[in-house]
């Protein structure tokens, strides 16, 4: 069995005592989603966490955790970071921000400590999966662990699902 490389986000964790789990899984380039990925490591999209980077014009730089198979609000983001206006960084600017590349990015380690906005389903779990700050590898970890560690605020910040039910009009 091949041994699992530690991340900096891992060993972070382990020095500050925190339990969790590395899930290493194949990764396929052509389709980094939070779905494809659930389906690999054969988990529940909803327990599966994506972070997202943003910047408002207020705070600067800041992070959002959301379910996989949803999208951050901006509009809620915007209001619970304090700035009026939101958007996600450019992808171009991901690396040299965070230290982390799309697909690989952690709420745990960054360049620098950004706050941390965490959406408040992640609750419902004993464990979430979060990315270990590589691609290929997850971290296992107790949402509380997870919002203990990088002092993250649990609030809703995802846009709400839309009705899929087409009405049509009776003449």
């Amino acid at each position: 069995m091949k041994k699992i490389q530690k991340t900096n986000a891992a060993r972070l964790l382990d020095r500050a005592k925190v339990h969790y789990e590395l899930i290493s899984y194949e990764v396929d380039e052509s389709d980094l989603s939070a779905g494809h990925l659930a389906a690999t490591i054969g988990e529940d999209i909803n327990q599966v966490f994506k972070t997202l980077v943003l910047f408002g014009e207020k705070t600067k730089h800041f992070v959002c955790v959301i379910p996989g198979d949803h999208e951050v609000d901006l509009k809620k983001a915007a209001k619970l970071s304090g700035n009026k206006k939101v958007d996600l960084i450019a992808m171009k600017d991901l690396l040299a921000t965070t230290g982390y590349i799309r697909g690989g990015c952690s709420p745990i380690g960054m360049k620098k400590p950004f706050p941390t906005f965490i959406h408040e389903t992640c609750m419902q779990f004993d464990n979430i999966f979060v990315s270990a700050g590589m691609r290929g590898l997850q971290l296992k970890i107790a949402p509380q662990a997870l919002v203990d560690f990088v002092s993250a605020t649990v609030c809703d910040l995802i846009k709400e699902t839309e009705d899929l039910l087409w009405h049509t009009k009776i003449e």
